[in-house]
């Protein structure tokens, strides 16, 4: 388990050419029930070139990603599987924004159901993504996070 790290907005500095902002350190939770998955999520987001330090933690299920928050964790972008053992991304995305959590929580499902994609982003989404997730998507919403501070 990581601990708990520094938000994003916190630092930034050049890199080596001095010509591109980058973030001291990038924090990523992945919430997904699929070890395979999760492995995947974690090699795309540790290849992001936005963070001097990209950190990830993982959780299989939505209990999980609660407990890791109680204990004091906070992650720039939260990577939240939509089917999930105990406690569904929907629910769970509601229970993090009922406790004030600002994350970018990101939505992730292979459904192609707009109803059901339309009650997770009601949740409290900032985006919903389709599987599979590519580096160009994980980049993207290092971009749009960056647009918001």
């Amino acid at each position: 388990m990581v601990s708990p790290s520094m938000r994003i907005d916190e630092g930034c500095d050049l890199d080596s050419d001095n010509s591109v902002l980058m973030r001291e350190k990038l924090a990523v939770l992945i919430v997904d029930d699929d070890a395979v998955v999760r492995k995947v999520h974690e090699k795309l987001a540790s290849q992001l070139k936005v963070a001097k330090q990209v950190q990830t933690e993982t959780a299989t299920n939505g209990k999980e990603a609660l407990d890791l928050h109680l204990s004091g964790s906070s992650f720039d972008i939260i990577l939240m599987e939509m089917d999930l053992p105990i406690m569904d991304g929907p629910e769970v995305t509601k229970e993090l924004r009922a406790m004030g959590v600002k994350s970018m929580i990101v939505g992730v499902t292979s459904r192609d159901s707009q109803v059901e994609k339309t009650a997770f982003m009601v949740a409290g989404l900032d985006e919903c993504l389709e599987k599979p997730l590519t580096a160009d998507k994980i980049s993207s919403l290092v971009e749009t996070l960056e647009k918001k501070k």
